[in-house]
């Protein structure tokens, strides 16, 4: 009976140590090994190479993930969701996309994570959890496609698949600072893959060297060899880049002097795009009813925007309402409160909106032309921010992708660097059917762009450093306005300001010991004289005021060493001999 108490109190003592170390574990949230980016680890591999003399399968060597909207045959595609995975079964067919890139010669490794019902374009994922931004890890990653675009980032893949309805694929490649691509509407065949917006819906992919993203565009567009056309248009448009929170210089500088050179300043145009869709798209003025006032700037922007928001929630809910009324499932805020009715007459409202749009940028567009654009209004916001559920954030991002997810033109997301250490970018928009000019622009400029983003990184240390040397010497000035005037410890403060500034200046230590020196802070001076003969072995001043600092802290000797030492930097100096003499007589 007492063993048997005795093992009793084992087990339950093994299992409190066990719950300690189980809610410490939990408590320590050790980072995911692949920053969370997959949700299924799988492998479907390319056929054998051909037989010599035939060429190589095109994508050979390439691995790819894909976004959890594509099927792949024997697995359940989630979709973003636990509850939508536990009601369906697994897909009988893989992807058509997803099986033209393994027979290509690409290896698929695994489905990432996607917002709920890739509704959303946060990147945030209450089911599978929020992957890990590895450009901004206290950043969202942005969505619907957030595994793709966090693993290619991370390096895991070379490229990897996502689905683009209202940005989708650009936003989370601006925010991970990766090159995004969105073709043309319906120019990759969707099937095998969930819809969520037919109308809107755009197979999309991420890379990180632009020869990736064109081999992969290349055998998904079935584009026959054709030579490299030059664009003759460039259009900045310069309003949509004042709504940006990044300096427009920092995003725009790069592209006009990489653009300048390599196809000559003839080529760069400026366009107000506010005051052309206006002039061109009267459909969008249905949506211009109860506009803040402050919105006026960019009314017919904001209105392209509402107007898809339309067309995405109507026929999000022609494919999926159903399945939330029959299943109820607990669906995330920002998806139902989004699923009211509208009437028909607003559905076609958008839809003339859309035809409307694709004609006005086509026109201005043609063949030659490419609009450029910020992709989104800033840097990634931080992770639980709450600017992501505000329906302001949603308008105001998707402004800017709805000019490609409306006129179904195609768009790339081109990375800039960083601005406030997160990822910067532009986008590049051709017109329909342009995808061959657009990524064949991209394989062409990406070099000289990553050029100029190095000079501009440069040139800005460099304009610091200047500015900061320019404060630092007004600062010294003022302090020593104020050392004249005997305020020594207003002269201790400019001096100190300017030793923050440029810390490479003996004469500021130097300036400030003697400050000290007045003050009697004796440890103070010395210590700031041997910064100040650090820098500069032959400063004179700094030797005396040292010297005198030792010699009142009683450092009698080493004093004598820093007076003589100035003697021989300054053979006819008086202080420095008379100190000397002084010290001599005193202390034989």
């Amino acid at each position: 009976m007492a063993s048997s108490t005795a093992t009793n109190l084992w087990v339950l003592l093994g299992l409190g140590i066990a719950g300690v170390l189980l809610a410490a574990k939990r408590l320590r949230r050790p980072a995911r090994p692949d920053n969370g980016a997959f949700i299924a680890r799988l492998e479907l591999l390319p056929p054998p190479q051909p037989p010599p003399p035939q060429a190589r399968h095109p994508l050979t060597d390439l691995c790819f993930a894909i976004a959890d909207a594509f099927h792949v045959s024997g697995y359940i595609t989630s979709f973003g969701s636990l509850e939508w995975a536990k009601t369906h079964d697994a897909a009988t067919q893989t992807s058509l996309v997803v099986s033209s890139l393994v027979d290509g010669g690409a290896m698929c490794v695994g489905k990432t994570v996607i917002d709920e019902m890739a509704f959303s374009i946060r990147g945030e994922n209450k089911h599978f959890g929020t992957p890990t931004n590895p450009a901004a890890p206290d950043r969202v990653p942005g969505g619907c496609s957030s595994g793709s675009a966090v693993a290619v980032a991370s390096g895991m893949v070379d490229f990897a698949l996502g689905i683009d309805t209202i940005g989708g694929v650009r936003v989370p490649g601006s925010y991970c600072g990766v090159l995004a691509f969105r073709p043309s509407h319906a120019v990759v065949p969707n099937s095998g893959v969930i819809p969520v917006a037919s109308s809107l819906d755009a197979i999309g992919w991420f890379a990180r060297d632009p020869s990736v993203l064109r081999r992969v565009g290349h055998l998904l567009l079935r584009l026959p060899y054709a030579d490299i056309r030059q664009p003759r248009h460039f259009y900045i448009a310069d309003d949509c880049f004042e709504m940006s929170k990044v300096p427009a210089r920092r995003l725009t500088q790069v592209v006009t002097k990489s653009v300048e050179k390599l196809f000559g300043r003839q080529v760069l145009g400026h366009i107000n795009l506010e005051n052309y869709l206006s002039s061109r798209i009267p459909s969008l003025r249905n949506y211009l009813n109860g506009q803040k006032n402050g919105d006026s700037k960019f009314s017919s922007l904001l209105a392209l925007s509402r107007a898809m928001q339309f067309l995405h929630k109507h026929e999000f809910k022609d494919q999926h309402m159903e399945w939330i009324n029959s299943v109820k499932p607990a669906v995330d805020a920002c998806i139902v409160g989004n699923l009211s009715d509208d009437g028909e007459s607003t559905i076609n409202n958008s839809q003339d909106a859309r035809k409307e749009v694709r004609a006005a940028l086509g026109g201005l567009l043609k063949d030659d032309g490419i609009l450029v654009i910020p992709t989104v209004l800033g840097c990634p916001p931080k992770l639980n921010a709450r600017e992501l559920s505000s329906p302001d954030y949603n308008v105001r991002t998707s402004c800017l992708t709805s000019l490609a997810s409306m006129s179904g033109c195609c768009q790339v997301t081109l990375p800039l660097g960083t601005h406030d250490k997160c990822p910067v970018s532009v986008s590049f928009i051709a017109r329909h059917g342009g995808d061959r000019f657009l990524l064949d622009t991209i394989q062409t400029i990406y070099a000289t762009i990553q050029e100029q983003i190095d000079v501009l990184v440069k040139s800005n240390v460099s304009s610091k450093q200047a500015m900061n040397e320019e404060a630092a010497e007004a600062a010294k000035e003022r302090g020593n306005i104020a050392f004249k005037e005997k305020q020594w410890q207003k002269a201790i403060n400019f001096y100190t300001e300017a030793i923050k500034l440029n810390s490479k200046v003996a004469t500021y230590y130097s300036n400030r010991a003697a400050a000290f020196l007045e003050l009697t802070s004796y440890r103070q001076a010395e210590a700031d004289c041997t910064s100040a003969i650090d820098i500069d072995p032959k400063s004179v001043k700094a030797y005396l005021r040292r010297g005198t600092a030792r010699e009142m802290l009683g450092y009698y000797k080493e004093a004598v060493d820093d007076f003589s030492h100035a003697l021989v930097l300054e053979p006819m100096n008086k202080t420095a001999g008379v100190a000397i003499n002084r010290l001599k007589k005193l202390f034989p």
